[in-house]
């Protein structure tokens, strides 16, 4: 019968014996000493070689002080060296704090400041780049003798299931990200309901999602307590995905909706997508069209998640099996209790809309220095069996399966590719650039459904700003994914009767697909032509100029990724991303695009490509005359 419940909590689950997340690492490694346990470029190890190689730097950082609670910052590359960090920092009973090299300074400086680490794990080649801090710094590979001297033994950590196991920091509305601080039980509670939702029969596991961002967790902690292979996509590889799965076999996969739909863009990727058995998708809004396309195509099992970070990653689940005109984020994982309120704290009927609120053993700790907004976000229910609650700001309901369904935000925070924005903190990047009076951020979405970022920004009287400029400087202080693709300069921001930003009043902003490409000079060769073809399908465009710029006409990160991949097919070389950084102008990518064909790839490729224009140019050019 359909649930009339007010609220939905899921099966109660005997806590696992282990009480850390290393341990439980441990434990399998005893297992599976043999088994391969992580596949990073060329480098292959097993279990015990991991368990090794972890346990060395552990003693290693015990040795340099870290205990149990100590926040050790990590920033790495992607590479088997940052799984096994990870590894060490938590045997040593320390906690991790993941900071992408590839932040900008000013971000980097700020998470540094704010956690203020007992070390900071990182190699000679990011040192140099990082912002100076009185940190003390541990390099990998600079005190590498030194690391490779220490026992490979086991730890003795004393860490328990209380103490934090990382902090992840998010975007926050006031300008500056926050740090949410787990525990290990929350995590081992995670682990646990992964167990009920996929099984614990080990697989292959391509790892894809950059370690700062929570579900990251699943892809390499997980999958090594339970037996897995994982392979870990590395630096700048999501255009590697589809030959990652099947070079390596692949069996599970996590994406965000946006990443699965510009793979399945391409024949190769839908092709290496059907060999895989079970995918989750989760980050944002699961489109109805793009679930019936994956689950038409193979007989993988499919699952939408939801979660927020403060809840530990995964929190409710639904298993996508028939067609539907939305999908709902479903039920709550193990020891999770999800329930939908009112403005009071009380709970709303079956079908009424109320804000989203989680409580159960995932609830996090809450946020690193900041007690005033743990207050304000982490609370206690009215009610005696929730206990404490995060109040997530979603909004939900319940439908008469009593499946929930996600409907949108309550304030200006924004799922966009999968990662968490609040619109405030770019905001508050705007305002903080020379000439900028006032500054309003708001999410717009493209003809594929793609969402992206418009910025709309007044001067200060007698002062002047440029898009350019503004763009230039949130790259250098905000992460690529949340600096807009357009800025709008007005005089004035349209304002309400009461003073406050009319959002609903800002001028539209064209979609790619809506503009002409205008006046300029067609592609000229072979090259500029293939290439502006594939410009034109990723963008929607009719018409694309040889002066046409990546960036103007509004690309990011998705639309790099459709073209990246296209290329690849068509011309059969690794196409990097930062290409797009370095020629974004369509004349400038294509030269360097010639230049990949001749230095990766043998003559014959090279004429075949030219020869297959060639023919494509005649039978245009035949079946035009025969029209006439």
């Amino acid at each position: 019968m359909p649930s009339k419940s007010y609220g939905s909590e899921s099966s109660a689950a005997i806590r696992s014996r282990v009480s850390t997340i290393s341990r439980s690492f441990e434990e399998q490694a005893a297992r599976t000493p043999d088994e391969f346990a992580i596949f990073a470029g060329n480098h292959r190890l097993t279990y015990r070689e991991v368990d090794a190689r972890s346990n060395r730097l552990a003693h290693y950082l015990q040795r340099a002080g870290v205990v149990a609670e100590t926040l050790v910052g990590l920033a790495v590359d992607r590479s088997h060296e940052m799984l096994i960090a990870m590894l060490a920092i938590l045997k040593s009973g320390g906690a991790y704090i993941p900071i992408d090299p590839g932040y900008p300074g000013a971000r980097i400086a700020m998470m540094l400041e704010d956690s203020q680490p007992g070390l900071l794990l990182t190699t000679e080649r990011i040192r140099v780049t990082l912002p100076a801090n009185p940190v003390r710094i541990i390099s990998l590979d600079g005190e590498a003798p030194g690391i490779s001297a220490q026992s490979s033994e086991r730890v003795t950590s004393f860490a328990a299931e209380n103490h934090l196991a990382y902090v992840i920091y998010t975007s926050g509305s006031t300008g500056n990200p926050k740090g949410v601080m787990v525990e290990h039980r929350n995590v081992l509670n995670l682990f646990a309901g992964m167990d009920q939702l996929l099984g614990t029969q080990p697989g292959i596991w391509l790892a894809v999602t950059n370690f700062c961002f929570d579900i990251s967790v699943v892809e390499l902690l997980w999958t090594l307590t339970r037996g897995f292979q994982v392979v870990i996509l590395q630096q700048g590889g999501s255009e590697k995905i589809p030959d990652a799965i099947l070079t390596h076999g692949v069996t599970h996969l996590q994406s965000t909706p946006s990443l699965v739909r510009a793979l399945v863009s391409g024949r190769h990727s839908l092709e290496a997508l059907g060999k895989l058995k079970k995918i989750l998708i989760g980050g944002e809004t699961f489109p109805a069209q793009l679930a019936d396309s994956l689950r038409r195509s193979s007989h993988r099992e499919l699952y939408n998640l939801y979660g927020p970070t403060e809840t530990t990653i995964w929190s409710t689940f639904h298993r996508v099996e028939e067609s539907s005109a939305s999908i709902p984020i479903g039920k709550p994982l193990l020891n999770t209790q999800v329930y939908v309120l009112d403005s009071e704290l009380q709970r709303v009927p079956p079908g009424t809309t109320g804000e989203l609120f989680i409580a159960g053993e995932g609830v996090a700790r809450g946020y690193l220095n900041r007690p005033d907004l743990t207050a304000e976000r982490f609370v206690n229910a009215p009610f005696h069996q929730a206990g404490r609650m995060y109040r997530t700001g979603d909004l939900a309901r319940f439908l008469p399966d009593g499946n929930l369904e996600f409907l949108g935000r309550a304030d200006f925070q924004i799922k966009i590719r999968g990662f968490r924005v609040e619109l405030g903190e770019i905001e508050a990047a705007l305002e903080r650039q020379p000439g900028v009076k006032q500054a309003v951020v708001v999410p717009h979405e493209d003809s594929n459904a793609d969402k992206f970022l418009v910025a709309y920004v007044s001067a200060l009287a007698e002062k002047s700003v440029s898009s350019d400029a503004l763009r230039i400087a949130l790259e250098q202080a905000l992460p690529a994914y949340i600096v807009p693709s357009h800025f709008v300069l007005l005089e004035s921001l349209p304002l309400t009767p009461t003073g406050k930003i009319d959002r609903n009043a800002l001028p539209p902003v064209p979609l790619p697909s809506q503009k002409s490409a205008g006046d300029g000079e067609e592609p000229r060769g072979e090259f500029e032509q293939i290439l502006g073809k594939v410009w034109s399908e990723a963008f929607g465009l009719a018409r694309i100029r040889r002066q046409d710029n990546f960036f103007t006409l509004g690309g990011h990160s998705l639309t790099a990724l459709k073209i990246a991949f296209q290329c690849q097919q068509e011309f059969h070389v690794e196409f990097p991303l930062q290409i797009f950084a370095e020629y974004p102008v369509l004349s400038e990518q294509a030269r360097k695009l010639e230049e990949l064909v001749v230095l990766q790839s043998d003559a014959g490729v090279l004429e075949g490509l030219i020869e297959q224009l060639v023919k494509e140019r005649e039978s245009f050019s035949a079946g035009k005359s025969k029209a006439g």
